[in-house]
């Protein structure tokens, strides 16, 4: 006749409990044991006992079989990522307090929040101030000197520039002088006409082209002065 169905529960009783516990345990491990050689797989038992007791059991050792479970299901990862958390907290925290020492540094600089310093970091602050100072005297000299330098340049350069100027304005003034000396001479080329040997004459005079500034007097003092002018006007007259 076969065994019975056994009900699972808690056994009451303290001895009936542990008898179970042992031979349960053992045959337990004996599965295992023989699932690992059966099978070719890997087992990590472990078992704690009610009074905390400890029973293993790993065909590949306990400790390798738990880390590839780990590294399995990324408990490894998260415990980097807890680290590296960890870490950026600490690096978060010591920017804090860096920038918190350079913000009361530049107030001291300033001449701000001054009660805290004893009399040694007041005298360093004064020299940090000095050095400073002389720096920036150092830097504005330096660009004085560049401007003068610049502006000495500029100077040159309108010098040669207002030099050329001149000698083209003189060469311009030369040029326009020679040209008006040119036509004047050319003005005194005139057309004049000989006068005829009577006033009798009727024919008008033939012209003749004479050079330089020549004038016609009248050949005969014993014309009357009318007459010379009304010849004089006539003779204007053809005149080119």
């Amino acid at each position: 006749m076969g065994r019975g169905r056994v009900e699972v529960k808690r056994i009451e009783n303290k001895i009936n409990r542990q008898v179970t516990f042992s031979k349960r345990r053992n045959g337990l491990l004996k599965k295992a044991y023989e699932l690992s050689v059966l099978c070719d797989a890997e087992i990590a038992l472990i078992i704690f006992s009610s009074r905390g007791k400890l029973y293993e059991f790993g065909s590949a050792g306990t400790s390798k079989t738990v880390e590839r479970y780990q590294h399995h299901y990324g408990f490894g990862q998260d415990i980097g990522r807890e680290t590296q958390m960890q870490s950026w907290c600490q690096e978060v925290t010591k920017l804090k307090v860096k920038f918190e020492s350079l913000q009361r540094t530049q107030r001291q600089l300033l001449g701000e929040d001054l009660g805290p310093l004893n009399l040694k970091e007041l005298l360093n602050l004064e020299k940090q101030l000095e050095g400073a100072l002389a720096q920036t005297r150092q830097r504005r000299t330096q660009l004085m000197v560049e401007q003068v330098e610049d502006l000495r340049k500029k100077e040159r350069q309108l010098g040669d520039i207002n030099k050329q100027l001149k000698l083209k304005l003189e060469a311009e003034l030369w040029s326009s002088s020679n040209g008006g000396a040119t036509t004047s001479g050319t003005s005194n080329f005139h057309l004049h006409y000989a006068q005829p040997n009577s006033i009798d004459h009727c024919e008008p005079p033939e012209p003749v082209l004479q050079i330089g500034y020549q004038y016609v007097q009248a050949e005969s003092s014993s014309i009357p002065k009318s007459n010379t002018a009304s010849e004089t006007n006539f003779i204007q007259g053809w005149v080119l």
